[in-house]
């Protein structure tokens, strides 16, 4: 059974974020999305410096069964990628909210965190 930490914000597309003291987020994907996926076997991460754009894809999973697109869940530039994905991509599945998170964003528009979901929201959904 999938876990949603209630201390994070989920976007519908499965993504999770953790804000951090300093304004920006730290993202990944979800323990839902990662069971649906199953074993995730590479990843392709955005580029620091990089601006991205909400709900626009940002990344790519791919896993056994299949390859899935990331989005991101705020506007803004990425100061960091998680760069021990790139040589263990399983990370995701063993700890989707812990060592498995993808990049830190400096977002553009704080205010798009508003429309995140909170843990209950996200669950619904998973339903």
């Amino acid at each position: 059974m999938s876990s949603f930490p209630e201390d994070l914000k989920y976007a519908p597309s499965h993504e999770w974020v953790r804000i951090e003291a300093d304004g920006s987020i730290v993202m990944g994907i979800s323990d839902h999305a990662q069971e649906l996926l199953g074993d995730i076997v590479f990843i392709e991460l955005p580029s620091e410096g990089a601006d991205v754009t909400a709900k626009a894809e940002m990344s790519v999973v791919e896993s056994v069964k299949a390859a899935s697109d990331i989005y991101a869940p705020v506007s803004g530039t990425i100061v960091e990628v998680n760069q021990a994905l790139l040589d263990s991509p399983e990370t995701v599945n063993t700890s989707p909210y812990g060592d498995g998170w993808f990049c830190r964003i400096k977002p553009s528009n704080p205010a798009e965190l508003d429309a995140l979901l909170d843990a209950d929201a996200y669950a619904k959904i998973c339903e």
